[in-house]
Formats: C-alpha cells, structure tokens, sequence
C-alpha cells in the first residue's frame, strides 16, 4: 500500500485551499524562496530513489553526493531491506492505519458533536461524483446546510463548481496519494467554518482501492458507480462495497446505449454486501434523485437529533 501508492509522502506535499486563493508557489519559477524548497524536495525523492536502483550511481556522482558513503550505505541496506521487507511494508501499514483511525475518531466526535452528517462519496474516476453532487446541493440547499471537501491529486476544477452553487468548499490536492486520509479532512475542517446541524459532502479521490481502507471520520461510505463502467465493478472491487452503506448507480440516462445490467449489478454488490441500499439515478436529467435527496433529508435531520 504505502510503499507503492505514493501516500507515504509528507504532509507538505498535500494542498489544502479554498476557491480563489492561490497556492504557496505559483511562480513558475521566479520566486527564489519557495523554489528553492521545491528543488530540495525534488532532490530528495530522487536521492531516495537512487537508493533502490543502483544504475543512478554515476548519476549521484556528477551531483556532489559522496560516493564512498552510497556505495556502503546501498551495500547494507539492500540485504537487509531483501530479508525483512514484507514485515516493514506490514509495519509500515498498520502504523499508518492505526494513526489514522485514531484521528478519524476524533473527526467522528467532532462530527457528532455538532450535529454533523458526514459522508464520503468513493468511486472510479469519471463516475460523475461531481456532477451528482452540483445538483444534490443545488436541488436542497435552501433546506439543508452543506460543506464539501474535494479531493483529487491535482488541480480546483472540481472546488471551483461545487463553489459556484454558492456553499463552503476546500479542495485537497494530494499529490502522489491516491486517496484521502483522516488528517486531510481534519485540516480542511480547519479551514472552514462548518455549521451546525450541517451535511459535509467530502469527495474522496476517483479510486475504488485505496479509500476503503481509510476511515475518515464519516457517518457512511456512499460508493458512486455509473452505468459506463460495466456491471461488474462489484465484484472486481469488493472491498470497497462492503465498506460502503449506500451504492449510487449513476449515468442510467445512457443504459440504452451501454451494456449494463442494473440488476446483475446490484445482485454482484449484495453478494458483496447485503446491507447495501440502492439509487438508481441520472444526475445530469434529474431522474431518480428525488428519492435520494429524501433520504439524505432525513437522515440530516435524524443527525440533528441525536
């Protein structure tokens, strides 16, 4: 997971801004202060990547590094990472969850505290998560308070329309991650002045991988599937639905071009996941999001009340 993914990074690569303001360094180069941070922590990747591959040694040469030193440092190490790596990658990932769960419970008290319905909305990128969500918001928001947090590796697109339907929203860009983590969502909560009796709509990263392992601090996972990715999902990511409480099946305006069994793909999903409660809707035509947008109504107030 973490030795592969790119989430072992540190926090500094991890952006977290509100539509509008501008990253630490958008200079293209002509800030001298931030691009010097930026080229030593190039240079540090790439030092840590030589390290694994032995061909860069000439490279590390021509760059100043001391070559005596690498060459005993990569001598050691490469036996000893050879006998003992399954048990550091095994380590390695149980102390990441294990912190991680801590602070998503934290997240989750916080959460309940202020009477705070949170979900978070997984899927393979291009389900239409985004799209699902512009019209959620605009349908209810005179009725319900909404905050959302979006996640993706790079860029504002999706911050910047969930923005123009005139609620609070971050956007996380997490780099190399392939996922949101607990920490990330405890930041963007920082960020933003969340209200009570509220619904936070946090957007995880596209992935059906990943996000299932990462408890966030949410009330639920809602899995996001459309009807252009094959009936099968269910049963190629099945960890993902047995994490999730409620399945989206998005995009049905296009079943009449696409071959995709609805109900093949809810009998895969229950086989996963008995529990799992369905909507089948096209969020760009509207159809079917009124029986969603009632039961997210609900449970709201239910949250409220607790």
């Amino acid at each position: 997971m973490c030795d592969t993914c790119g989430c072992n990074q540190p926090g500094s690569a991890v952006t977290i801004r509100k539509p509008g303001e501008m990253k630490a360094c958008d200079c293209d180069g002509n800030c001298e202060q931030d691009c010097h941070e930026h080229d030593h922590e190039h240079g540090h990747e790439h030092h840590h990547h030589e390290h694994g591959h032995g061909h860069h040694h000439h490279h590390d040469h021509e760059h100043g590094h001391e070559h005596h030193h690498h060459e005993h440092g990569h001598g050691h190490h490469h036996h000893h990472d050879h006998e003992h790596s399954h048990s550091r990658t095994v380590e390695i990932e149980q102390d990441v969850l294990l912190k991680n769960n801590l602070l998503a419970e934290r997240n989750r008290g916080y959460f309940e505290a202020k009477g705070i319905f949170a979900l978070n909305l997984v899927s393979s990128p291009g389900s239409g998560k985004t799209t699902f969500l512009e019209k959620t918001i605009s349908d209810l928001k005179e009725t319900v308070n909404f905050a959302v947090i979006e996640g993706d590796q790079q860029s504002m697109r999706d911050a910047d329309r969930i923005h123009a339907t005139g609620v609070p929203v971050v956007q996380v860009n997490t780099g190399k991650g392939c996922h949101l983590d607990a920490d990330m969502v405890n930041r963007s909560i920082k960020e933003m002045e969340l209200a009570q009796d509220s619904v936070l709509l946090i957007e995880n990263v596209g992935n059906l991988v990943c996000p299932a392992l990462f408890d966030l601090g949410e009330a639920m996972k809602i899995v996001v599937i459309s009807v252009t990715e094959g009936d099968d999902k269910p049963q190629k990511y099945p960890t993902m639905f047995d994490a999730a409480e409620i399945c989206i099946i998005n995009k049905i305006d296009l079943l009449p071009y696409v071959e995709f069994d609805v109900e093949k793909c809810r009998q895969y999903a229950l086989e996963v996941n008995h529990h799992l409660k369905f909507f089948e809707v096209s969020a760009k035509t509207g159809e079917g999001m009124k029986d969603w947008e009632e039961w997210l109504t609900a449970k709201a107030k239910e949250s409220e009340q607790a």
